[in-house]
């Protein structure tokens, strides 16, 4: 039990990687706070994470408002006492378009979530870890925060940033025992790469199947990575193995050759 009694806030643990992450650690021990914008999705896996014996909270939270943000972090405390790790995963794809037809609605959506959000979820939790002089940040990236993304300049432009956001963490908390890192996921099969793939595919006039081949070709393994391969090195920073990491940015992609 890699996580015995420690307590995580998972965001955007509704479905997909935060899903994933939620169920990973509190079948290690944590008890879970999984928040983000659908109930439904929300108790469903809370149900299962107490099926299973552990304890989970949910919480709704748009990341992008600071009001809600500091309600998730208050029920944690009120809930469980402590928050010993924050999973920022919460995102958005945002627009599929060029960069002269992007709305500028979507871009200020797209930050507002993908990054603002981290750095309010990490500004709200900090004093809880900083308190006890301990605490794991994660924050979910993207390759596409590593390089160019034609076509999906928002999205690229939030997970640039989590990246130094990540790095700004690690230097400003570390003295207190405290570690940032990011995990930067490559193509991760399942709806929602579907429907980014489905987007990109209208956009640029092409068959799915062409897309699909410019996510999956360049990597080395020849396939996508699952949302378990995710949530396995975040418990792997999460816990005591992790400890003397911070910082660092880890690309989980089945070898996708970076442009």
């Amino acid at each position: 039990m890699k996580l015995d009694g420690k307590v995580s806030i998972v965001t955007g643990g509704g479905r997909g990687i935060g899903r994933a992450i939620a169920l990973c650690f509190a079948a290690e021990g944590s008890a879970v706070v999984v928040a983000g914008t659908s109930r439904d999705k929300l108790e469903s896996v809370a149900a299962e994470i107490r099926s299973g014996g552990g304890r989970a909270l949910t919480t709704i939270a748009d990341v992008a408002d600071e009001a809600a943000v500091r309600s998730m972090v208050s029920a944690t405390l009120n809930e469980f006492g402590r928050i010993d790790i924050l999973v920022n995963n919460a995102g958005i794809a945002g627009p599929t378009a060029l960069v002269t037809d992007v709305a500028r609605e979507d871009w200020d959506r797209t930050l507002a979530v993908n990054l603002t959000g981290a750095f309010l979820c990490a500004k709200l939790a900090l004093p809880s870890m900083i308190e006890r002089r301990a605490g794991r940040i994660i924050n979910i990236t993207s390759l596409a925060g590593l390089q160019g993304y034609a076509w999906r300049s928002p999205y690229c432009a939030s997970k640039w940033a989590m990246i130094g956001l990540t790095q700004t963490l690690a230097e400003e908390a570390g003295r207190y025992d405290i570690t940032c890192n990011a995990i930067a996921p490559g193509p991760v099969s399942g709806p929602r790469i579907e429907e980014v793939i489905r987007r990109r595919a209208e956009q640029m006039n092409r068959s799915y199947e062409e897309v699909e081949m410019d996510y999956v070709g360049p990597t080395a393994l020849k396939r996508m990575v699952d949302e378990k391969d995710i949530a396995a090195m975040a418990l792997f920073l999460a816990s005591d193995e992790g400890r003397n990491i911070t910082g660092e940015t880890f690309n989980i992609s089945a070898g996708y050759k970076l442009s």
